[in-house]
């Protein structure tokens, strides 16, 4: 239990440590930033839950299930956000029961793909893993910026 806890909150420390450093990082001669949180969301969640997280994607109408609204994870919560579950979630690790079939795809093994693909399969399992953790922690970071106040 206690490990648990621990292994919790350095997620949640690393997740604000990228969020706050993918803030800083400035980049290009406008001095605009490059949120890779923002990156991941507007590629592979705006056609379900839409731009503002509503679930009003484009893809809305032909889904047999209205896509969650990310604006009300931390109020459903009691307040806070559920970083480890929305984790588990994205990676695909937990499933829901509320949205019986797996309809949403399962991110995690995608971004593993991608690893191997960016490497040419030459990384190893560790760097595969702390690349899919760390495109993860960053659309969390991002997620939570949505989260209605």
């Amino acid at each position: 239990m206690y490990s648990k806890l621990v292994g919790v909150l350095a997620i949640g420390v690393i997740a604000v440590g990228v969020v706050t450093s993918a803030n800083a990082q400035k980049s290009g001669p406008a001095g605009q930033r490059f949120d890779t949180g923002k990156y991941e969301y507007m590629a592979h969640c705006t056609t379900c839950h839409g731009d503002s997280g509503k679930g009003d994607g484009p893809l809305v109408a032909s889904l047999m299930k209205r896509p969650a609204d990310l604006t009300k994870i931390q109020k459903g919560n009691m307040g806070v956000f559920p970083f480890e579950r929305v984790y588990d979630v994205i990676d695909g690790r937990e499933a829901v029961a509320a949205h019986g079939p797996r309809d949403m795809p399962v991110w995690g093994k995608e971004y593993n793909e991608n690893a191997v693909g960016l490497t040419d399969g030459m990384g190893t399992a560790k760097e595969y893993d702390s690349f899919v953790r760390g495109r993860i922690i960053a659309l969390i970071g991002y997620v939570y910026t949505l989260q209605a106040k």
